[in-house]
């Protein structure tokens, strides 16, 4: 027995009855999937457009999500949003020296040198910087505090001690003493 090489498919047999009942002509089967025809192709040209405008669209939210990151991140750059941070940072270094004009042991602490201190920032860590300034200066004000505290505790004690010395000093001079006192 002898096989074809070719199979035929249900859409085949389909046609081809059309074709022996006289529905259609071989003609108009081979001009239809020759050449694009309303009959056949109608569906298929919707779809095909339906996934060019679906296509479009998905390039068109990207872009926008693109814009929408490049804005969020434009401060970063632009030179007037530097130029306030620059501004800023110059206020905070100003307030920094203050304290440590104020604070000789702190100062000498702070001058002995790090290794590699003067590295760039990088313009990505620009917030991470400020943020760690922030802390910085939380910290320092929370230091001011306590050594005010400190300040304050110890000149409270040595005032105490100096009133109880005074008043031990000046007590047996205010009570009379009385002759016939046993």
């Amino acid at each position: 027995m002898h096989q074809s090489p070719f199979s035929v498919t249900p859409a085949a047999c389909l046609l081809s009855r059309c074709v022996s009942v006289g529905a259609t002509s071989q003609d108009e089967i081979d001009s239809a999937f020759s050449e694009p025809s309303p009959v056949f192709s109608a569906r298929l040209c919707e779809a095909e457009e339906l996934i060019r405008k679906q296509k479009r669209l998905d390039e068109v939210q990207l872009q926008l999500e693109l814009l929408k990151v490049d804005e969020q991140s434009a401060d970063v750059a632009h030179g007037f949003h530097l130029s306030q941070k620059n501004e800023k940072l110059q206020l905070l270094g100003n307030h920094l020296l203050g304290v440590l004009r104020e604070h000789k042991v702190l100062r000498q602490r702070l001058m002995q040198p790090l290794a590699r201190t003067n590295l760039p920032v990088l313009a990505h860590l620009h917030a991470s910087v400020v943020d760690s300034i922030r802390l910085m200066m939380d910290f320092i004000e929370c230091l001011e505090e306590k050594l005010r505290s400190t300040h304050n505790r110890t000149t409270s004690t040595d005032s105490l001690t100096l009133l109880v010395c005074s008043v031990t000093d000046v007590e047996p001079q205010t009570v009379p003493q009385y002759p016939f006192a046993g």
